[in-house]
């Protein structure tokens, strides 16, 4: 999107008419960031929750070890922040393949 410019004058000693060209351009915002978060059952063993973060979020194993411990003793954890489309496919992806495997954990999203 394109805008007028916007002539500024200005006072000046010399002969030139002291005119200037701004171009103004509107900013654009940033999308707004998703969290995804995976929360606590007592069904889903903590080696699913493991492989899930190593497989879905590109995390090495001892990342996804302590993020599976933090879901564990505090009942929830973010495990990514992404746009909302990337965000909503992850969400997708987990809980497609947890309910595969039979296992009913679960996945969510919300707005940072």
């Amino acid at each position: 999107m394109r805008t007028q410019p916007i002539i500024a004058t200005g006072n000046s000693d010399d002969d030139s008419d002291g005119s200037v060209v701004v171009d103004v351009r509107p900013k654009t915002q940033k999308p707004p960031l998703y969290k995804v978060l995976l929360l606590n059952d007592d069904y889903t063993p903590m080696e699913f929750v493991v492989h899930i973060l190593e497989r879905f979020f590109g995390m090495t194993h001892a990342q996804s070890f302590e993020i599976m411990l933090t879901v564990h003793k505090k009942g929830v954890a973010v495990v990514g922040v992404f746009s909302h489309e990337i965000a909503e496919t992850k969400v997708g992806q987990v809980m497609d393949f947890a309910r595969r495997h039979q296992h009913p954990l679960q996945c969510t999203m919300e707005k940072e």
